[in-house]
């Protein structure tokens, strides 16, 4: 069961800045999962336990970088050609034995061991071969085209650390110091709810003043990317008794749950009143747009996230504000998306004291710099904006005004999604 550091969501005040509330995350959330031994075919996208420490070398030997010939330097002239004799040929794999003496070349492939004695590849587009002699020009520097043993890795050292959510190259950059396993954090277990009278499950008949769910489609996705072991617990009806008893059920089995709808002030908005009564409710407003109403807090001892029902307003505020406490409590280190500075291609009034965020499109201009563009419509049921955007535009609280050129923070869904 998913354990929180003592008082973990504890802030002052009903508003908080994202700022604030990020601070909060990485202050007070600990990771609540276990840890696994996992075959390196199913470790991407996890979280690394332990550090990587390289057991060897990478490479373990002085390598060609190029077909051509492997040589003495000191043999070579200054001006014009030198003669040697090719006494041998080692491709990769099939080193050669013994030293090479002066006034000898070896045949080389890329890969191949260098033979001992040598430290100079000549590429053999530049030699000329007569029998079983070469010419080659001068111009080569001493250990051109010759790759050093631990150039990429060197033994002893930590390659990975724990921490990381691993991506492909990680990956391969395991395999090739000859691991087989990695030590990763279990899954991460989430629940999911949509709520609503007003919500019907997709394929199922749709009745006046109803529409279909997204939001639980969007979040599984987004969840499962992350690494999660995905619960869709259907969609909750507008009754505070069927609310609660959801939600405990939920909390018995889960190390985290996420609700769309149901958190803001109305009558029929029943979760965050269920929260308070079931556990606590540190916050659920921020001084964000869109999903001002953001609910953070816990039921027993697991965290509890309620984002707004709107699908554009859940999205964006999964991404910024639950994304780093999944990743978290999944025991990652770095959980900051980058931010890119872009040129904005539109005028846009904003409100102080908010972080907004404006979806935009990409562009390059004549000078080749990049450009966003807001998406034309901002409302926050508009889910087909998120489709046709590359991205966020996002808006620190102290800005108000944006004027076409001037520098803004954009981030790329590629970063988050």
């Amino acid at each position: 069961m998913a354990q929180l550091s003592d008082n973990c969501f504890a802030a002052g005040g009903q508003l908080m800045t994202l700022a604030e509330a990020l601070a909060l995350l990485d202050r007070r959330i600990v990771p609540v999962t276990g840890v696994e031994e996992v075959e390196l075919r199913r470790a991407s996208r996890r979280i690394l336990a332990a550090d990587v420490v390289a057991e060897r070398d990478v490479p373990p030997h002085d390598n060609s970088a190029v077909d051509g010939y492997a040589m003495r330097f000191a043999d070579l002239a200054d001006k014009g050609e030198t003669r040697l004799d090719i006494v041998g040929r080692a491709a990769a794999g099939n080193p050669v034995a013994g030293v090479l003496r002066p006034g000898q070349a070896i045949r080389i492939f890329t890969g191949a061991t260098m033979p001992a004695g040598s430290d100079t590849v000549a590429m053999q587009e530049d030699c000329r071969e007569a029998g079983t002699s070469i010419f080659v020009p001068s111009g080569l520097q001493r250990g051109d085209n010759r790759r050093l043993a631990s150039e990429d890795i060197r033994g002893g050292t930590v390659v990975l650390r724990r921490g990381r959510r691993l991506r492909p190259q990680d990956i391969g950059l395991t395999a090739s110091l000859g691991r087989t396993t990695l030590s990763v954090h279990t899954r991460l277990r989430v629940a999911i709810f949509s709520t609503g009278d007003e919500v019907a499950e997709p394929g199922a008949a749709l009745a006046p003043g109803h529409v279909y769910d997204a939001n639980r489609y969007v979040l599984d996705s987004l969840l499962q990317d992350l690494g999660c072991v995905v619960d869709d617990l259907g969609i909750l009806p507008d009754r505070p008794a069927a609310v609660r008893t959801a939600l405990h059920a939920a909390a018995t089995a889960h190390d985290l749950i996420i609700t769309s709808g149901g958190v803001s002030a109305g009558e029929e908005d029943h979760v965050a009143r269920a929260v308070e009564v079931m556990g606590r409710l540190t916050f659920w407003r921020l001084a964000v747009k869109p999903g001002r109403p953001v609910a953070f807090g816990q039921i027993g001892t697991v965290p509890f996230v309620g984002l707004p029902g709107n699908p554009v307003a859940a999205m964006v505020t999964f991404l910024r504000i639950a994304r780093p406490l999944i990743l978290r409590l999944s025991g990652a280190k770095n959980i900051a998306p980058l931010l890119f500075r872009v040129r904005a291609g539109f005028d846009h009034n904003k409100k102080r004291n908010r972080r907004e965020w404006l979806r935009a499109r990409l562009a390059v201009a004549a000078d080749g710099a990049l450009v966003a563009d807001k998406f034309e419509r901002e409302g926050s049921g508009i889910l087909s904006s998120m489709v046709d955007s590359d991205g966020l535009v996002e808006l620190s609280e102290e800005l108000t005004q944006v004027e076409a050129g001037t520098m803004v923070d954009f981030l790329p869904f590629s970063e988050v999604t």
